[in-house]
């Protein structure tokens, strides 16, 4: 059984291409640049943004990159920039594009929330039950679900006070 291959993210008619490589999802770092800037020719807008990258210093983003061979507009496959997830933020913050900056104001709205997690603890709690809520989820469900995670908290914090290991 393969792995589930969700809709690849759009924006209006543009696609960003995807991959599942090594147990993550890789995406094609020259069709992101190309949705957030609008440019004619993303490919040599990339190599300059890479170039400033590796200038400021940003050489984990770029060393983050994977060369991933992806079916281009011609149909033949070709060597292509990937990044997973967390590498490909990275890559957007650095973008300097209006069409970037929703993504941006996202991604410093969650650094916000889970640096108040942080300091506040229930919070973390709070946020699960409005996701679990928005998701239909009835409030009885919601406890249970919330309960059972911290009973299972506790009980792999007790097995790791008494010395097991993880991953026997």
């Amino acid at each position: 059984m393969g792995v589930p291959q969700p809709t690849a993210p759009s924006f209006g008619r543009d696609q960003i291409r995807r991959l599942w490589h090594n147990n993550d999802w890789y995406y094609s770092v020259v069709d992101t640049i190309r949705v957030l800037t609008g440019s004619k020719n993303a490919q040599a807008y990339w190599a300059k943004l890479k170039e400033r990258l590796e200038a400021e210093g940003a050489s984990t983003a770029i060393a983050d990159l994977v060369q991933l061979k992806l079916q281009a507009a011609d149909h033949r496959f070709r060597l292509t920039d990937t990044a997973n997830r967390p590498t490909l933020l990275r890559i957007i913050q650095s973008v300097p594009s209006s069409l970037a900056e929703p993504i941006k104001q996202w991604l410093a709205q969650v650094g916000e929330e889970r640096i108040e997690e942080l300091e506040n603890p229930e919070a973390a709690i709070e946020r699960v039950r409005q996701t679990y809520r928005t998701r239909g989820h009835d409030d009885a469900w919601i406890e249970a679900r919330i309960q059972n995670d911290l009973t299972r908290n506790d009980l792999t914090d007790e097995w790791l006070a008494r010395g097991a290991e993880e991953g026997r």
